[in-house]
């Protein structure tokens, strides 16, 4: 049970929330037409008869879009519906070129199901939480409005008319911002690694709109506001706690929370009155006449369940168990598909030279804090996951030493050359050549014989220092456990 509270001036209020998920079906082709869903097109080159809605076309389902559907439904837990239906939305939109949009109201494809969330990243399994999914439906997107093109009119794209959408209703169970964050955050992973939707919420490929009430604690629910298509994680939350502030702020003052629609202004972080809100029954919902029910077979059902990949929570629990890594980097690796694509492919070509938790602790510290550096992303990597495995043998087996490692790394980003090239050409391998350490070590000491007399009086921090000069001395390639060894000897 989550303890956020907004501390009001007569008391603390309680926050509810529920959202409401748009997430663009990954098909080539659009909901009821053969056009193409490519993004960055120019305007209204991807539009059919059908989703310009003219005259006599009838729309045909798109058997990809469904299935897709039906994935992300088992996916989240949820029941499939063997028998679903189309409704009309009726509503006037100048980008909605029909009229009405083809959704689903009283029959969806998807019914109750639900996503577990981990509250402390650094430990999953710490605090979780259950957040109840009501329904996934399928439905076609509108086109957009264009306000920027011309100073007095504004101009229609419809490339994303007739667009296959799932809407995914969460229960109004969330009660902080960041347990919203958390379960947008586990929504889209589960998607991509479905592969269902990119989770693209810059592009609009995933949006949220977001409904928040609040009250006192323990009383019925109160009058909730949805902010439409929110963007981003971030400001799914900023959008969440400037709302809850503001009906706080309206009802001790005295006045009442009215059932509307907002607008999310990001550069502000502010939500804005944009219309009150309609109910189901100003829409008109009736039956769609020119789409039959879908009908969904146990061999349909089959194949869709068989397709879907190893999903994040089980894989997390498999590298803890198997793999013995640790909670947080198990999350770490699991919370993106590429990522633990690349891990696994890392660990594949380092075979039994390169333990789990090296390749966890390399992967998360060192590519990951590059990536960061450099602006891209682990797809993206300069660096291959076979590059990377033999960086991290040639550590293993003692050529270099973690030090020398780091070195290699940094020139392997700039020139993309195998690790074994670059130790070679650059004469960088460790060496554990004892005499010649040895030799190193009585310089060091001639050097710092005050020092010695200090160590030897029992200032045991000085060693760090002998065997940073040592080092220093031998150009970072003498072996630091052979030099450790030797420093205790010749120390005394």
């Amino acid at each position: 049970m989550s303890d956020y509270r907004i501390q009001g001036a007569t008391g603390e209020w309680e926050v509810v929330i529920g959202l409401e998920v748009h997430a663009q079906v990954t098909s080539k082709a659009k909901l009821f037409s053969g056009a193409s869903t490519a993004f960055g097109a120019e305007p209204n080159t991807q539009v059919s008869l059908v989703d310009a809605a003219m005259p006599g076309m009838l729309p045909v389902p798109n058997r990809e879009c469904i299935r897709q559907a039906v994935r992300t439904g088992m996916a989240i837990n949820a029941t499939i519906n063997k028998w679903s239906r189309f409704d009309r939305k009726n509503y006037f939109y100048a980008d909605l070129p029909q009229g009405y949009q083809i959704s689903q109201l009283y029959h969806p494809l998807v019914g109750e199901g639900h996503l577990e969330v981990a509250l402390d990243e650094k430990n999953p399994d710490a605090e979780t939480k259950t957040i109840g999914i009501e329904r996934i439906h399928v439905e076609q997107d509108a086109g957009k409005l264009m306000h920027d093109q011309h100073p007095t009119r504004s101009y229609v794209d419809l490339n994303r008319s007739g667009v296959a959408l799932m809407e995914i209703v969460s229960r109004p169970d969330m009660r902080s911002p960041a347990e919203a964050g958390a379960y947008v955050r586990k929504l889209r992973t589960i998607l991509r690694y479905v592969g269902s939707c990119d989770g693209n919420m810059e592009e609009g490929s995933m949006r949220a709109d977001v409904n928040v009430s609040v009250r006192r604690p323990g009383e019925p629910f109160g009058t909730r506001t949805e902010t439409k298509n929110v963007n981003s994680v971030r400001f799914v939350m900023a959008a969440i706690e400037f709302e809850a502030q503001r009906q706080v702020d309206v009802l001790e003052a005295g006045g009442s929370i009215v059932q509307e629609t907002r607008l999310f202004d990001p550069d502000k972080g502010v939500t804005r009155s944009m219309r009150s809100k309609e109910d189901a029954h100003d829409y008109r919902y009736f039956p769609d006449p020119d789409l039959l029910p879908l009908e969904l077979d146990d061999a349909f059902l089959e194949e869709c369940r068989a397709s879907l990949p190893e999903l994040p929570d089980a894989k997390r629990r498999r590298y803890e168990a198997e793999l013995g890594l640790s909670p947080y980097n198990a999350a770490v690796l699991t919370a993106e598909a590429e990522t633990a694509r690349w891990f696994e492919a890392l660990l594949a070509a380092g075979g039994s030279d390169v333990t789990a938790k090296a390749a966890s602790n390399w992967l998360i510290s060192d590519l990951f804090g590059a990536l960061n550096r450099i602006g891209r992303d682990i797809a993206d990597s300069p660096v291959r996951p076979e590059q990377g495995a033999e960086l991290l043998k040639l550590i293993a087996d003692g050529t270099i030493s973690n030090t020398l490692g780091k070195q290699v790394f940094e020139i392997m980003l700039e020139t993309g050359q195998d690790a074994g090239a670059i130790v070679e050409e650059r004469g960088l391998k460790q060496t554990s050549d004892t005499d010649a350490i040895e030799a190193e070590i009585a310089k060091v000491m001639a050097a710092n014989e005050d020092k010695v007399a200090d160590y030897r009086g029992g200032k045991d921090k000085l060693f760090g220092f002998f065997v940073g000069q040592t080092m220093k001395a031998m150009g970072g390639k003498a072996n630091p456990a052979i030099v450790n060894e030797l420093l205790k000897k010749a120390l005394g």
